[in-house]
């Protein structure tokens, strides 16, 4: 087995374009998948999309550790957008050895204000007994992940009037804009700046994010009524539904639903195999997802 390096900090700039990025990137992916699935609560989507939003604190990715052995990555403590959460990724074969070392480095570089909170998986008994002994506390957060397997999506049906389209169709983006602002519920007015649209603009130009696949429901005047992202790895046959929204003024429609069953059809065409999505919403238990994971928030006070 090769030798494990030191922890040493994420290098890059915070795009996309990174060779860090793409590095880290195929670590989770590796780690996704395997069966039984490694790291679900930080699958590599998740790393892609977190680089795609203006939330990432790019100011501090130094802090972010990377744990190498024989040139590739192991391990990883990451914070996904402010500091004071960590979210920890590592090879099976070094986990019993990195463990510590990975909470250790969450408490030392990630925490913010005192604390670190951290997600743990109930198939982690390893990871919540080491916390334990560190003084951590369960909190009442959790975080859900489900999956389905692509065959047998139904075909989608919308209301009348009402369209499907696709990021491949050309996006209007302040149209987009709007969808998503309004549909997880910021307030009006809708930002429509220019640096504004710029990252929304990055946000569905990530490396897994196939244009074909992130369907628009496009209402009868011509505005988006909602939407479904898709991040797709075609390698391993993966992707994740992320993210999906419904303008207030369309909903109890379908049309989330209808929007998501459009983009695993294509995807399955595709020959993708199985869909996660960070969720277990009744939306998604009645599109055939099911729980299979769950991930409970660990607090500790540092320093």
């Amino acid at each position: 087995m090769a030798a494990l390096s030191s922890p040493r900090p994420y290098r890059g700039a915070g795009t996309t374009g990174d060779a860090d990025f793409a590095a880290v990137r195929a670590f989770l992916l590796g780690l996704n998948s395997r069966d039984p699935v490694c790291s679900p609560e930080f699958l590599w989507a998740r790393w892609e999309w977190a680089f795609c939003l203006p939330y990432l604190d790019r100011g501090h990715l130094d802090r972010i550790g990377v744990w190498e052995a024989g040139g590739r990555v192991v391990a990883l403590a990451t914070h996904e957008s402010a500091l004071g959460e960590a979210y920890l990724a590592v090879d099976p074969a070094h986990r019993a050895e990195l463990l510590p070392d990975l909470v250790a480095h969450a408490e030392r570089a990630l925490a913010a204000e005192g604390t670190v909170a951290i997600p743990v998986g109930e198939d982690e008994p390893d990871l919540a007994a080491l916390l334990a002994t560190r003084g951590y506390e369960a909190m009442p957060w959790t975080e859900d992940m489900s999956v389905r397997t692509l065959e047998g999506v139904p075909a989608p049906r919308l209301p009348e009037g009402y369209r499907l389209s696709s990021l491949a169709e050309g996006v209007d983006l302040h149209r987009l804009n709007r969808c998503l602002h309004r549909g997880f519920g910021h307030p009006d007015p809708v930002p429509e700046d220019e640096e504004t649209l710029r990252w929304r603009k990055e946000s569905v130009s990530a490396p897994s994010l196939v244009p074909e696949l992130n369907t628009i429901v496009v209402a009868p005047d011509g505005e988006y009524a909602a939407y479904c992202g898709i991040f797709l790895e075609p390698s391993a046959g993966l992707l994740m539904v992320e993210p999906v929204c419904t303008e207030p003024g369309h909903r109890r429609g379908g049309l989330a639903r209808a929007a998501v069953q459009e983009s695993l059809r294509r995807a399955a065409a595709l020959g993708a195999h199985t869909a996660y999505v960070g969720s277990d919403l009744p939306l998604y238990r009645d599109l055939g997802f099911a729980a299979f994971h769950r991930s409970h928030w660990w607090r500790g006070r540092v320093g």
